[in-house]
């Protein structure tokens, strides 16, 4: 009981709340609450127990001492950032701004270290020529000041629009960026709209002149486009803001910023909605993220706003290079959030050519702490969890491996393709591949070779699969059993016949010997069927089923490869559907070590080396996102806490870095594939030397 009183403590510090936010957060009583932190009462009910952690945002596990929570010392590179469009009326200053202080709180319980709010959402967007009004203005800047005050203690970056009178005389709508109390800068709207009802030019001016200062409440406030606003204690948070029809033009700042170096993007913005704009602005958002190569936050003004002429609908978007990361849909909720993954992002900058930084950017600094925040990312990133786009997916993949196989038929004349069907799920996708690729040629499956090679450690559910495959398809299946030659080759090395890596891979070895051979005689081409997740961890022999003349699915990871298999046989019929089915309910082995005396299989790989799903996922956050193993650690413990302990993803992890480096050799010299997708191992996409060692990376998850 006292572990659990000393964890809610812990994290109700974490969040900054008194006894009593805890209590409106949780929906119990303030004496309940009390009772409970102050450990006067000697048991909490479940159902209590239960609206606390939830409350508080942690499990019912954690607070009972069975899981460990991150401290905020773990900071991964996420940023929480929340899009608010508060209930506003017309003109009411006050009324709006204690909506907007109330919603910012209520952001900084869930975490938001940015919050993001619409256009002139202090006045409303839809004021009119109430803009002329001397009195409007001023209680605009009155409630900048009281939110100022009242937010001072708040861990949050704001950014608010309000109508502003700049020290030149002339009026702009601009943005505020707020935090701990002061006025970072503001950024004046660039580009104002000629087109709609609103017509803003007949109360602001459109500012593109040069960084300069404006006057607020008694301070000297920077002001300008080119403003850039940077955490000096977290360097990889860098944001630049521009307001509404910025980003709807050809000139729009966000380019420049990007340039500058901003990697986020605050676009304040009062987009009407129509009845095609939902999709179109969406669709804009993400591209101008992956044109910019930053998160980019979107928060527009609500229905609450004038109805005279149109309405808003408080459609809010943040955007990660160009994926759409989190939506609030027109005429929800209004409010919306995301962490987003900064990491990510500097990452991908690395990679791009960018054009030269542009002049006259003045960049503010600030200093903000940024604590521990995490993300579930799917299980599967290859493999898409929709329905519909996964079957696109795995089309697209069929069509794009099936063209770049016919065209190295075509080139290399080849008569024959020659393939090992072993009954597992690899070869029997590279079979499929092959079909498709004779078929754009108008060539039958007879010019398959299609040869099952029995041995040692062959089970009869594989090779009738293999049998039945073939069959199936039409292909011209060969049986060659390769256990004498293989016990032959190991007499003559004096081995004894244990199962050692000799045993396995002198089997391995011979197939591609009969393979190799038959196709100098059938002039054929020997397809490969080692997949991209085995090139991965090096799980293959080297000189046996790593090597061929064609990797057909080399580019293929072994979530894909069975969300294809899957997919076929949705689509096939008869004794090939059935075949396809048995082959995904097969477990996944090498089959190099005899069956047991009822003739199972006895060498599972994922007994071995893991799940290949964690495997997977690793190779997707090392390589595509470039994430740290520390840091995918910390990702993985979420997206697979309901199916694999931590002890099980740190062991997988370690395993999974130990192969990647140490088998780099036999991915420098594997044949010709196609690449398929962002992430590749092929020798002309990945360049890593054969003997980098892996000791910086497994360093990073020494005492986890």
């Amino acid at each position: 009981m006292q572990q659990i009183v000393a964890r809610l403590n812990e994290a109700k510090k974490n969040k900054g709340w008194t006894l009593k936010q805890l209590a409106e957060q949780s929906g119990l009583s303030q004496g309940t609450v009390n009772k409970i932190m102050s450990g006067e009462l000697q048991k909490i009910k479940n159902d209590k127990l239960a609206k606390l952690a939830e409350a508080l945002e942690v499990s019912i596990e954690w607070l009972q001492g069975s899981e460990r929570m991150p401290s905020n010392d773990e900071y991964i590179g996420l940023i929480r950032i929340a899009c608010i469009s508060p209930e506003m009326r017309v003109a009411d200053c006050d009324f709006n701004t204690d909506n907007i202080i109330a919603e910012v709180k209520k952001s900084a319980t869930r975490g938001a270290k940015i919050a993001l709010l619409p256009e002139l959402c202090i006045t409303g967007y839809t004021c009119g020529d109430l803009f002329f009004q001397e009195s409007l203005r001023r209680a605009a800047l009155d409630s900048l000041d009281r939110i100022c005050r009242e937010l001072r203690d708040l861990n949050v970056v704001c950014a608010i629009g309000l109508p502003l009178r700049a020290d030149n005389g002339k009026l702009y709508n601009t943005a505020a960026i707020i935090y701990r109390g002061e006025v970072l800068g503001v950024i004046p709207k660039k580009n104002l709209p000629n087109y709609n009802e609103f017509m803003e030019k007949r109360f602001f001016c459109a500012y593109d002149g040069e960084n300069t200062t404006v006057r607020i409440n008694g301070k000297n406030v920077p002001f300008g486009v080119k403003l850039l606003f940077a955490n000096t204690l977290h360097p990889e948070m860098r944001f630049g803001v521009e307001v509404c029809e910025d980003v709807w033009v050809g000139d729009s700042p966000s380019l420049a910023h990007s340039a500058a170096g901003a990697n986020a993007i605050l676009n304040l913005s009062a987009s009407n909605e129509t009845i095609v704009k939902a999709a179109y602005r969406k669709k804009m958002i993400e591209i101008q993220s992956a044109k910019c190569g930053v998160v980019y936050a979107y928060c527009s003004s609500g229905p609450s706003e004038s109805t005279s002429t149109t309405v808003f609908s408080a459609h809010n978007l943040i955007c990660e290079n160009g994926e759409c990361i989190a939506e609030c849909e027109p005429f929800t909720t209004g409010y919306t959030e995301a962490a987003a993954d900064f990491d990510f992002i500097e990452n991908e900058r690395g990679r791009l050519d960018h054009t030269a930084a542009p002049e006259g950017y003045t960049t503010v600094y600030f200093k903000q702490e940024l604590g521990a925040e995490t993300r579930k990312y799917a299980r599967t990133p290859f493999v898409p969890e929709n329905i519909t786009e996964r079957c696109n997916v795995c089309e697209r993949a069929l069509t794009i491996l099936s063209y770049g196989l016919k065209k190295r038929i075509e080139h290399t004349h080849a008569q024959k393709l020659v393939i090992g069907i072993s009954g597992g799920s690899d070869s029997t996708l590279s079979l499929l591949v092959c079909k498709r690729a004779l078929a754009l040629l108008n060539r039958t499956e007879k010019d398959i070779c299609a040869v099952t090679m029995p041995c040692f450690g062959t089970s009869k559910r594989t090779l009738d699969n293999a049998i039945a495959l073939c069959n199936a398809i039409g292909a011209d299946l060969r049986i060659i059993d390769i256990s004498d030659a293989v016990a032959v080759h190991l007499k003559d090395l004096n081995h004894n016949f244990q199962t050692d890596t000799t045993y396995e891979n002198a089997q391995a070895r011979e197939r591609t010997q009969v393979l190799m051979d038959m196709a100098n005689a059938e002039n054929g081409l020997v397809i490969g069927t080692g997949d991209m997740s085995e090139a991965a961890l090096g799980w293959s022999t080297f000189n046996g089923d790593q090597m061929s003349m064609y990797a057909a699915i080399a580019s293929v990871p072994k979530t894909l490869v069975r969300a294809m298999l899957s997919y076929c046989e949705q689509k096939a019929s008869g004794s090939l559907k059935k075949t396809l089915r048995d082959i995904l309910d097969t477990p996944i082995s090498p089959e190099l070590i005899p069956a047991d005396e009822s003739g199972n299989i006895t060498q599972i790989t994922e007994n071995v080396i893991g799940p290949y799903e964690l495997h997977d996922y690793f190779a997707f956050m090392l390589l595509r996102k470039g994430f740290s193993p520390r840091k995918i650690f910390a990702l993985a413990k979420v997206s697979f806490a309901e199916i694999y302990n931590e002890q099980t993803i740190l062991r997988c992890l370690k395993f999974f870095i130990k192969r990647f480096f140490s088998q780099q050799f036999k991915r420098s010299c594997t044949p010709d594939s196609v690449r398929l997708g962002s992430v590749d191992l092929s020798k002309y996409s990945l360049r890593i030397p054969s003997d980098a060692v892996a000791d910086v990376w497994l360093k990073e998850l020494e005492n986890l």
